[in-house]
């Protein structure tokens, strides 16, 4: 849903530019519930106000729940079905794919040609897997950690860059 909703809010719709949209990526992600909620719904305040924010997030659950509650019923019937089955190890890769093609695209957005920025961000991107994938730290503390070192960081390297 990521590159779907960044696609038009940013390229089609411009209703925010590519870093604005990052940041409301980011902060996003950090928000307890889902992204794509949390995207939709801060987009929707920002170009109709609560109104807007109330419509977009109806348009972006809505059809999700009855999707749910459809499959729900479909599957009662066929669930054991080799087909379905095997349906389901496809949608799952397919879903990792797009994980990383999304992933790959912020990385790029967030990183804007600076190699200081660059090896921060792969530095950042493997410490938080390590910690939360190998060493089973909660995303919380990570995130917290990450807002503290991204600080940290933009004091230390970044302001320097923008000042030159």
């Amino acid at each position: 849903m990521i590159p779907q909703i960044q696609s038009l809010v940013v390229e089609e719709k411009k209703w925010m530019d590519a870093e604005e949209a990052l940041d409301c990526i980011a902060l996003g992600q950090s928000l307890p519930g889902v992204i794509a909620v949390n995207l939709a719904t801060y987009v929707g305040y920002r170009q109709r106000g609560v109104a807007g924010a109330v419509w977009a997030t109806l348009g972006i659950t809505l059809p999700a729940f009855l999707s749910i509650i459809i499959a729900l019923l479909l599957l009662g019937y066929i669930g054991d079905n080799q087909f379905v089955n095997g349906a389901f190890i496809g949608i799952k890769a397919a879903v990792c794919g797009l994980i990383v093609v999304t992933a790959v695209r912020l990385l790029k957005q967030m990183v804007g040609g600076s190699k200081a920025k660059l090896v921060f961000s792969i530095l950042m991107a493997a410490g938080s897997l390590l910690a939360v994938g190998i060493f089973g730290v909660t995303a919380i503390l990570v995130i917290v950690i990450g807002i503290i070192l991204g600080i940290l960081f933009y004091v230390l390297v970044t302001s320097k860059e923008v000042a030159k």
